[in-house]
């Protein structure tokens, strides 16, 4: 074979492909052909230029005459390195330099023709965009790769140091003061960003045990830094942990009196957020919440809001929060020669206390950040990106607010991501960056800005579409996606095609989070909001099973799963700010809880969970989702049915690499009236799973052993 690939090494593709074709089965096999980007036919996974990478391909035993790698006007017939009992696996070696390269693969088909496997499937005619991808030097942290993320708004997880709550008409927020909120299970209000339950890091730092045993790797906190609302995402100062999640050591001033609505007599909210004391103590005690994060295997990961920042910001002070304050310089809303005029956009020079300024989607509250006529900003800024990923903070990454948006064009925004991801890497090469992002990620995941996305389009939106037929707000009903097969394996290959191999092991893979509905209320299939039909209505006819499916999908997919808080104790809500929900201690589903606890175990103690192919098995039969997870040892079958009806189903486990002489043993089978991790036996008969699935009903099993 080798003689002849040398023979034939000036000949084009399709003569390579016809002089190689001795003898053709009249069938091609197409379930048995597979590659994809992991460890498990990419060697190394992740190359840098100089390297050897040796990539594989599968196909049926016997099956094909040869397989023809194609890369740009290169084209390499592979060679035949190893085969089982079902498949042949071919092999060719490239090198690796510093460009990009994209490949795919020709495959005999009859006696004159081929196809092309992708990274979107099989094609009759090939297509780069739809091509594998190689990155050389493009990687992801190794620990972030199937980590078990937890997301923590601060606000709502745990009260632990009650001297440092916002108290009644501390400060006036969007024109109402800020209101304490005593009965910490009462469900948030329509309006709500200016009500405070009193959680803070002390509070998280009282239940890292819990986390830890959980299984939690990484915790990720909405934004922590100096903010006037409860979800923090308009920041107040880049520099410091808002002493109300820190500490106070010194509470000087007063609350606003009934008759005042504005804050320039706020003394009280200013002493706790602007006095040097308060400050320094907070960033002192995050210090330490890190380095107890750290003792327990556990990383932590900061929210940065770099798009816009608030009203309140000193750089701003549109609230006159820091004007005259000792230390402070004037900001750009008190004085055109402000030394941060510029970090804004104004629209004309009505100053002093000029409101004409430029705020993200017209909000005056969240002033967008004026990059590109501030070269200062902009430096700031990469400090900040620096500064918390490095001793002493150590933060472990950063999750990036509406990262697309930065900027006042793409153009600089990939710019931006560029020398922010320099930065961040050169403090802290471990640090992981991951972005919020709807739509087409790829222009930021070249390897050269963001490490990954929350994965909305990849995880979040076909498995909410395939288990309830709900969009992720409650703001829509899709009976028709529900238990869709199709629409969800169109949706997954396609998004999912859409990210590079590095980033997609290190996707955050959510349920639920701070924006969306929370999943569990999903689950009764109601369209609806806070305002429209109340709090209650979020808690009822939920499906516990159809939550249980989700995160057996969750703690089986390739990426980071990550748990919104309190959705492992059977958290409801609608969408923000219903979701925000404080965590229900001592009200937990207990049951829900061990059930996460055991699927985290299960996820990272099967390898084929964190490092394995993914395959889909799905035979078709409408509403039963079915995909097996291998490497070369280790094979792994989910099945889950999305139909309201019990399914009887034959699943071709064959095609993950099950023969004829397996079993597959039980490790949780979810029903509606329960679940269960104790194994039970299924065998398979000619490579075929038979089984009988209740309606919504889940399992996941494991290879035995082989029969000698």
């Amino acid at each position: 074979m080798q003689d002849m690939a040398e023979r034939l090494g000036a000949l084009s593709l399709a003569e390579k492909v016809q002089l190689y074709i001795f003898h053709t089965d009249p069938v091609l096999n197409l379930q048995a052909l597979y590659t994809d980007r992991s460890a498990n036919y990419v060697t190394p996974e992740e190359p840098v230029a100089g390297d050897k990478v040796k990539i594989r391909f599968r196909t049926a035993r016997s099956n094909v005459s040869g397989i023809v790698f194609c890369a740009g006007d290169e084209e390499i017939l592979m060679d035949l390195v190893e085969s089982d009992d079902l498949f042949d696996y071919y092999e060719t070696e490239i090198s690796v330099g510093t460009e990009e390269i994209s490949y795919y693969f020709a495959v005999p088909v009859g006696g004159s023709g081929f196809c092309y496997y992708t990274n979107a499937g099989i094609l009759t005619t090939p297509d780069p965009e739809k091509a594998f991808r190689i990155v050389p030097g493009f990687s992801t942290p190794s620990w972030a790769k199937g980590a078990v993320f937890y997301q923590i708004y601060v606000d709502r997880f745990a009260n632990g140091d009650p001297s440092n709550d916002v108290r009644d008409r501390e400060y006036i927020y969007i024109d109402r003061p800020v209101h304490k909120v005593e009965d910490w299970y009462r469900a948030p209000e329509e309006m709500d960003v200016g009500n405070f339950y009193g959680g803070d890091l002390q509070g998280v730092l009282d239940h890292l045990d819990y986390l830890a045993d959980l299984g939690v790797d990484a915790i990720y906190l909405n934004p922590i830094f100096v903010s006037p609302s409860n979800h923090k995402y308009d920041i107040q100062d880049y520099d410091y942990i808002d002493p109300h999640f820190g500490r106070i050591v010194k509470d000087e001033g007063e609350t606003l009196p009934q008759w005042n609505a504005g804050n320039t007599d706020a003394s009280g909210y200013k002493c706790r957020v602007t006095d040097p004391e308060n400050l320094e103590a907070s960033n002192e005690f995050f210090i330490h919440f890190t380095e107890e994060v750290h003792k327990r295997g556990m990383k932590v990961i900061l929210d940065g809001v770099f798009n816009h920042c608030g009203s309140f910001n000193k750089w701003m002070d549109a609230e006159r929060i820091y004007e005259n304050r000792p230390g402070y310089e004037k900001g750009a809303f008190i004085d055109e020669a402000s030394p941060f005029r510029h970090f804004f956009k104004f629209y004309d020079n009505r100053w002093p206390y000029n409101g004409d300024y430029d705020g993200w989607w017209g909000h005056k509250t969240l002033p967008k950040l004026n990059y590109e006529e501030s070269d200062k900003l902009f430096h700031y800024i990469m400090h900040v990106g620096q500064k918390w990923v490095s001793p002493p903070y150590n933060a472990d990454g950063w999750r990036l607010d509406v990262a697309a948006d930065l900027g006042q064009t793409e153009e600089y925004n990939h710019y931006f991501w560029r020398e922010f991801r320099k930065a961040v890497k050169e403090a802290n090469p471990e640090a992981v960056i991951l972005a919020e992002h709807y739509g087409d990620p790829s222009s930021w995941l070249e390897g050269d800005q963001w490490d990954t996305v929350m994965n909305y389009n990849a995880f979040m939106e076909p498995v909410t579409w395939f288990l309830t037929g709900m969009e992720k707000h409650s703001d829509e009903r899709r009976p028709d996606l529900k238990g869709n097969v199709q629409a969800f394996w169109d949706a997954m290959r396609y998004h999912m095609s859409r990210m590079q191999y590095p980033s997609l092991t290190t996707a955050m893979n959510e349920l639920s989070n701070h924006d969306h509905s929370r999943f569990l209320t999903r689950t009764n299939e109601k369209v609806g909001r806070i305002g429209s039909l109340g709090a209650h209505e979020a808690d009822t006819d939920v499906h516990v099973e159809v939550m249980r499916n989700g995160v057996i999908i969750q703690m089986t997919w390739p990426g980071a799963p990550t748990i919104y808080y309190g959705d492992e104790a059977g958290l409801t809500g609608w969408t923000d700010p219903d979701n925000r929900r404080t965590y229900p201690w001592g009200r937990e589903d207990q049951s829900l809880i061990r059930f996460h606890r055991q699927m985290i175990r299960i996820h990272k103690k099967q390898r084929a969970l964190t490092e394995g192919s993914l395959k889909d098995l799905s035979t078709g039969r409408e509403g039963v989702l079915a995909y097996g997870r291998f490497t070369g040892s280790e094979r792994i079958i989910v099945v889950i049915n999305g139909s309201g009806e019990d399914r009887d189903v034959r699943i071709p486990v064959w095609e993950a690499g099950l023969n004829r002489k397996e079993k597959l043993s039980s490790l949780v089978i979810n029903t509606r009236e329960g679940y269960d991790f104790s194994p039970l036996m299924f065998p398979v008969k000619n490579g075929i799973l038979s089984l009988s699935v209740p309606a919504g009903g889940g399992m996941v099993l494991k290879a035995s052993t082989k029969e000698k």
